[in-house]
């Protein structure tokens, strides 16, 4: 589990993962607690590193998701989801997270 400094549970892991993915797991922790104490431009340069640096694992395409979920919180400007949404169609077609993402594009 990982915890915000108040102790609350923000992120999870379950079972074994190799050692890069547990590392990207626990990144992707962080930025959640970035997101959740509502420092979306902390919490995006962690997605943006998870994204860059483990691109060839598949938690990437979550990792972009959010990056761009915390630009749209930070600016409140919906446009900033659409270049996500396609990133997400041509690098991850039929992922989760892709599938999330249907609703920004045009």
């Amino acid at each position: 589990m990982i915890l915000d400094p108040s102790g609350v549970e923000r992120y999870r892991i379950e079972g074994y993962l190799p050692k890069d993915w547990f590392r990207a797991r626990l990144e992707m922790g962080l930025a959640r607690i970035a997101f959740m104490k509502k420092k979306f431009a902390a919490a995006q340069e962690i997605y943006a590193s998870v994204a860059e640096r483990f691109a060839n694992l598949a938690l990437a395409a979550e990792a972009l998701y959010w990056r761009d979920v915390c630009k749209y919180k930070a600016t409140n400007d919906h446009t900033v989801l659409e270049p996500v949404a396609k990133e997400l169609a041509d690098k991850f077609p039929g992922n989760e997270w892709q599938l999330k993402s249907i609703p920004w594009a045009h």
